[in-house]
């Protein structure tokens, strides 16, 4: 486990640092870019996918109605704007795949969706210990966000996934990357996606069918998405699951040093 939180951790303090250099006119595109040069000073050579960056109301994916939305753009960071950033890297052959979320200055709306995501992270965990069907948890999640008063913004991700299994992924030269994605990474998630349709589980996590069934032992890479009115907060964060008996072995998240886990436990002891 200690490469993957090496590797998750690298992504935070990448995060916190590109965040503490945004400022007003920075573009999305930028923000990514300075990602990936800071992970690639530091020996990052693969992806999961490239790093993402979104501001404003791309936050909360308004609008967006196809893959290519996704991809940072030319929108500028403006005071009080909320902004995400997700990044993939790979090293040393770990993978993780994390989503930092922050604002520029002063925005009650972006601090009141943080607050409430800190309930999503105590409900995924305590519902994957009692192995609910992924697809119930998903919906169990969706009910949380309606009566905090958010919409589910994950559901404009790809197949609406709430989380994905990663795994090791074999280190190469060159690691030539498709439509963003690590070609290697992809390879993977798809050998996955067979052997689990061979045996009746998949490696998404979704509202549909083919999640219907308990959680699969492995590593998920978690990130419910809020939104409301325009601004959009998520984390996304390793998951640990196994198939031990013990209920606190079971299931438990690689790594509680973490930018909102800290941010929940300041305002707590405030």
């Amino acid at each position: 486990m200690s490469g993957f939180r090496e590797v998750q951790r690298l992504a935070y303090d990448c995060a916190e640092a590109v965040a503490a250099q945004l400022k007003p006119g920075v573009t999305e595109r930028a923000a990514a870019r300075m990602q990936r040069e800071w992970l690639r000073e530091r020996g990052v050579r693969d992806w999961f996918h490239l790093p993402f960056a979104w501001f404003g109301d791309r936050t909360a994916f308004v609008n967006f109605r196809i893959p290519l939305q996704f991809f940072p753009t030319h929108r500028e960071l403006e005071p009080g704007m909320a902004f995400i950033l997700d990044m993939a890297p790979v090293y040393k052959g770990f993978t993780a795949d994390i989503g930092y979320s922050g604002c520029l200055g002063l925005n009650p709306v972006h601090d009141r969706l943080l607050a409430d995501l800190e309930a999503h992270r105590e409900l995924i965990l305590r519902e994957v210990r009692e192995r609910r069907p992924l697809r119930e948890i998903y919906e169990d999640v969706e009910r949380l966000m309606v009566r905090q008063g958010h919409t589910n913004r994950h559901r404009a991700y790809p197949f609406g996934v709430i989380a994905h299994k990663i795994d090791r992924v074999r280190q190469r030269r060159w690691s030539p990357t498709l439509f963003g994605f690590g070609t290697q990474s992809l390879k993977g998630l798809a050998s996955d996606a067979l052997h689990g349709h061979r045996e009746g589980w998949s490696p998404l996590w979704s509202p549909y069918s083919f999640s219907d069934h308990p959680p699969q032992p492995g590593l998920w890479a978690v990130e419910p998405h809020l939104g409301f009115r325009g601004t959009g907060a998520k984390f996304e964060e390793i998951l640990v699951v196994t198939d031990s008996k013990d209920p606190q072995e079971s299931a438990f998240w690689l790594d509680d040093d973490l930018p909102h886990v800290r941010r929940w436990q300041e305002e707590k002891a405030a």
